[in-house]
């Protein structure tokens, strides 16, 4: 079975997004990211505060709209369409809710080979990882450290507490065939 998809869902700051640019360069053909931030960056600034869009509250917490929810299905079903249309594809995810987040994904990539990753981290070293990035509120890396986890089901899993997002990257690719 080829891999044609991975779907990596970690905390904030847990190390996706490094993990992602590693396995861009140690997969031996194109892979293309489609991140969770990257659709946030993309929304309208009427859809980045309270009521239909995404909120992100001074201690981390986050709060999605129904328009959010809308655009972000439809944003899945495009990223599922470019995977059925040939494309290789590394989905970087925060799963809020755990298996109701993870559920979409699954349904939207239904007939098409995924490999599910679950990206640990320690809440203290995501926080500091948080507080140098300086883009995030403080805290949440902690608050989504063990909650978006809780409930998911995963083909592999890797720790970025200890182990380089190269490391975890090679760990992934063996997984790819």
């Amino acid at each position: 079975m080829t891999i044609q998809v991975i779907v990596l869902n970690g905390s904030s700051s847990s190390g996706k997004s490094g993990i992602v640019r590693c396995l861009q360069a140690e997969l031996p053909t194109p892979w293309l990211a489609a991140a969770i931030d990257t659709f946030v960056d993309s929304l309208p600034a009427s859809l980045k505060s309270a009521g239909e869009g995404i909120e992100f509250a001074a201690d981390g917490g986050v709060a999605v709209g129904e328009e959010f929810r809308r655009l972000e299905a439809a944003w899945r079903e495009g990223v599922a369409a470019t995977a059925r249309a040939g494309a290789n594809i590394i989905i970087d995810d925060v799963f809020l809710s755990g298996p109701a987040s993870q559920e979409p994904w699954r349904k939207a990539l239904t007939g098409l080979n995924v490999l599910w990753v679950g990206v640990r981290c320690a809440s203290e070293v995501a926080e500091a990882r948080e507080i140098a990035r300086g883009d995030r509120p403080r805290g949440m890396a902690a608050a989504q450290a063990e909650k978006v986890h809780e409930g998911v089901s995963y083909d592999l899993e890797v720790d970025t507490t200890y182990m380089e997002s190269l490391a975890c990257a090679r760990t992934i690719a063996a997984h790819v065939t």
